[in-house]
């Protein structure tokens, strides 16, 4: 498992990113299922990054582990933010036009239909919202 701190700051992202990639590169996986990630790793960074501490400041833990076979990969974002469960607020109905749907929500939703697993538990006083991919 690899682990990587960083200040929960929008400026960080391209270095969260940056570490997700080296270790699912090296494991290989194809370009929809990578970019299925970073788009995924991107929003769940960019929230803790904007609402987890506001109007403060903190950091945020990604952890990452590959295995299995077919290898899945595993990416664990911890916060000591304020608690939230973004997997409890409604589905944004889609159906709908873009005008007519409520502002937030269509990133975790997104997110939710992206990966395979998706989980969130408050523990110990931080936020640990975990998300799973086979890497095909």
């Amino acid at each position: 498992m690899k682990e990587l701190e960083v200040r929960a700051d929008g400026s960080e992202l391209s270095t969260v990113i940056t570490f997700v990639d080296e270790q699912i590169e090296a494991v290989g996986c194809s370009p929809k299922t990578l970019m299925q990630i970073e788009l995924s790793v991107e929003e769940i960074f960019v929230n803790i990054a904007n609402y987890a501490y506001a109007p403060g400041t903190g950091s945020a833990i990604i952890r990452l582990d590959i295995s299995g076979d077919p290898p899945t990969a595993e990416i664990t974002f911890v916060d000591k933010g304020r608690q939230y469960d973004p997997l409890a607020k409604e589905d944004p109905d889609v159906t709908l036009p873009a005008k007519d749907r409520g502002i937030g929500g269509l990133g975790i939703f997104l997110t939710k239909k992206s990966m395979d697993e998706v989980s969130y538990v408050y523990r110990d006083g931080s936020n640990v919202f975990t998300m799973k991919k086979v890497l095909v």
